[in-house]
């Protein structure tokens, strides 16, 4: 993570093909560079999945998942309102100025 105030290294075409050359060429693999040269930029970031997506999947859940599942979406409700956002009764979310 990006610290206030940080300066961030300008790369030329030549020094980043020189960095990923190895493993284009199948020498090394890109956990072994950004080790060897303490870059954080060539491994994939883990992107956040949708937290309700487990809970839609099942047809049959338990007293405690349903719970959590309603928690869930009145939190996520609660924060649109929070942003001005309306929640229509079909579902549709509808955004307003005050």
């Amino acid at each position: 993570m990006a610290k206030k105030g940080q300066k961030f290294k300008q790369w030329t075409a030549e020094e980043k093909y020189k960095i990923i050359e190895p493993v284009l060429n199948m020498e090394k693999s890109t956990w072994d560079i950004t080790r060897e040269k303490g870059i954080e930029g060539l491994n994939n970031q883990k992107k956040p999945g949708n937290p309700l997506s487990k809970y839609q999947n099942k047809k049959n859940l338990t007293k405690e998942e349903q719970l959590e599942y309603e928690n869930m979406k009145l939190r996520i409700e609660n924060e649109l309102l929070k942003k001005g956002y309306l929640m229509k009764g079909d579902g549709t979310i509808v955004k307003f100025t005050k």
